[in-house]
C-alpha cells in the first residue's frame, strides 16, 4: 500500500491505523439505490488515503452507475449468505486496519470481524433503517453516510466518542 492510512490514537480504546475501507452499497452509502448528497465528495477525498471496497447485494441494482468513476472497488455479491461473503471480504483485506460500514443484518458479519480484529465498525442508519445486529457488532453508531465517512476525514472526532 502506499497511501498514508488514516491513524488516530484513542485514550483507553487504542490506537486505528486504517488503511482500508470496506462499506456496504444500499442503505449505507445510498438512499433507495441512489449516493446520497455529499458522499461522493467524502469518497473522493478519502482515496488518497485509503483503498475503498464497497461490497454489496445491490438490492436496487444501481450500484455500479452511481459508483462509476470513483476510485473504489465494487463487488456485487452473488447467490446466498451475503453476510458470510462480507465477513470473508473484511477478512481477506486485514480487518485491523479496515474501517467497515453497514446498516443491515448481511453486515453484522464484517461489523463483527472488523472490531474484534481492533480495526473500527460503524453502523450507519442512512434513512432505510440499521439492524439490531449490525448495531450490536460496531464500535459506533452514526446517523448518515456523510457523517460517518467524515469521521475518517476528521479522526479527532472518533477521539472524542471512542476514548473513555
Amino acid at each position: 500500500m502506499n497511501k498514508p492510512g488514516i491513524k488516530v490514537d484513542i485514550p483507553g480504546f487504542g490506537k486505528i491505523e486504517i488503511q482500508n475501507v470496506l462499506t456496504d452499497y444500499t442503505g449505507t452509502l445510498a438512499f433507495n439505490g441512489r449516493l446520497v448528497n455529499g458522499v461522493k465528495d467524502r469518497l473522493l477525498r478519502l482515496a488518497p488515503l485509503v483503498d475503498i471496497y464497497v461490497a454489496t447485494a445491490d438490492s436496487f441494482g444501481t450500484a455500479e452507475e452511481e459508483l462509476k468513476g470513483l476510485p473504489l472497488v465494487c463487488r456485487r455479491l452473488k447467490g446466498r449468505h451475503e453476510d458470510v461473503q462480507k465477513q470473508r471480504y473484511a477478512a481477506e483485506l486485514n480487518p485491523r486496519h479496515v474501517a467497515s460500514f453497514g446498516n443491515g443484518n448481511n453486515d453484522r458479519l464484517h461489523l463483527k470481524v472488523v472490531r474484534e480484529a481492533g480495526g473500527l465498525a460503524i453502523a450507519v442508519e442512512n434513512g432505510e433503517g440499521c439492524a439490531l445486529e449490525a448495531i450490536l457488532n460496531a464500535n459506533l453508531f452514526v446517523v448518515g453516510a456523510v457523517n460517518a465517512l467524515d469521521l475518517l476525514l476528521e479522526p479527532t472526532r472518533l477521539r472524542a466518542t471512542l476514548r473513555f
